[in-house]
């Protein structure tokens, strides 16, 4: 299996993972489960412990935050063949940790990571394992089939029964008194907020809140509320106390940065606050929104922004206002940014084409993929003498030849 695996949040990639892993272990191979950030890792360690630890299975789990004494004792497990789940961060990409019978690579939020860091991992492996990636960050078509043309790619299209979508609106800064209102309300019904900050610090430059102000801002409002802040600088055991704390409500504001964007799992918050949202692109505001709706509760985003803003700023919350579907919203990023080097390992910004437009000529990749396959069948002789008809040393001659 080679896979990407693509559905929006909450539409349950995870269970999908967790039947992989069974499928490995039955088979007495090793399954590695690689998440961007601790908070995420650990989520899934809980999820998948709570679904295997019944059924005997061993799970492994590392970070980089873990003393040395722990990692060694995580390592050996791993090494040994004993544990049979392996889930962690980017700590797994370190030299000294080797698997025992390394089957199948789980990679959760795979826009999270680089190239070479999806491929370091894999090498890890004897022989080439089974690779499922997953992302919540939907895929325009068009950019699969040519960014990911050696996969095969799924899609859960739809999301679990009795979920409500998310009603987004945006708001400028100055309306700040409006939203305080609106989260007494929110937590007078027994639900959660959270409140997203782009920043940890005060940035006069960048002109963004700094969570840590906002923090005593909303302290200061909400006297009669439970406060709480979390950021990326915080060690690993004060960020899951507070996450749990907030899991099992005792939290009723919870102000984050872009810390809690992949994975957090709490459906009890119906209201998510995005602070300066027209410094993020879709594709992040589209994950964070994600976080709330998530119960059967109707769930509000309101993405406040600092006039004057840019017309691609504008572009980019007028779709977040009319759009839920993550596959739209994720073809107007493609428009607005741009796809990326297509044949290379820089993930953003506009391709290097001559002629070709991924987002006007997307129709056209089904016929692309059928020549590439013949192309690839042709003998040696061949398929040189087309490469040099077209492809001159110096890709001077694209357009002219």
């Amino acid at each position: 299996m080679l896979r990407l695996l693509q559905g929006d949040v909450g539409s349950g990639k995870t269970i999908v993972a967790v039947f992989a892993c069974l499928q490995a272990v039955e088979n007495n191979f090793q399954t590695v489960i690689m998440a961007p950030t601790e908070i995420l890792a650990s989520q899934h360690l809980q999820g998948f412990s709570n679904y295997l630890n019944s059924l005997g299975v061993e799970i492994a789990f590392l970070t980089g935050s873990q003393n040395t004494k722990t990692r060694t004792e995580q390592s050996e497990k791993i090494r040994s063949g004993q544990a049979q789940i392996i889930i962690g961060t980017h700590a797994l990409f370190q030299d000294n940790i080797t698997f025992n019978k390394l089957g199948l690579v789980i990679i959760d939020e795979q826009h999270k990571f680089g190239v070479h860091q999806r491929l370091s991992l894999v090498q890890k492996a004897y022989n080439t394992p089974h690779q499922l990636v997953m992302t919540a960050t939907p895929i325009p078509r068009s950019l699969t089939m040519s960014a990911y043309g050696d996969l095969d790619s799924s899609i859960i299209d739809e999301l679990p029964p009795g979920r409500v979508p998310v009603q987004t609106i945006a708001l400028s800064n100055e309306r700040k008194n409006e939203v305080i209102k609106k989260i007494k309300q929110i937590c007078s019904m027994g639900n959660q907020v959270y409140w997203v900050c782009t920043l940890i610090e005060e940035s006069e430059a960048l002109r963004a809140e700094s969570a840590i102000n906002t923090h005593y801002y909303l302290q200061q409002n909400l006297p009669n509320h439970s406060v709480v802040l979390i950021h990326g600088k915080m060690n690993k055991d004060e960020k899951n106390t507070i996450m749990q704390q907030f899991a099992h409500n005792e939290i009723n504001v919870l102000v984050a940065t872009t810390v809690i964007e992949v994975g957090v799992n709490v459906p009890n918050t119906s209201l998510i606050v995005i602070e300066n949202s027209e410094r993020l692109g879709l594709a992040q505001l589209h994950q964070l929104r994600g976080r709330v709706g998530r119960g059967n509760n109707k769930s509000i985003c309101i993405l406040m922004y600092q006039a004057p803003l840019s017309a691609n700023a504008i572009q980019r919350l007028d779709i977040l206002r009319h759009s839920n579907d993550g596959f739209v919203i994720a073809n107007k990023d493609l428009e607005l940014r741009g796809p990326g080097e297509i044949l290379g390992t820089q993930q953003t910004g506009l391709a290097n084409m001559k002629i070709a437009n991924i987002v006007r000529d997307g129709y056209l990749l089904k016929q692309v993929h059928f020549y590439c396959d013949k192309f690839i069948n042709e003998n040696e002789k061949q398929q040189q003498a087309l490469i040099h008809r077209w492809i001159a040393h110096d890709k001077s001659k694209y357009a002219n030849t």
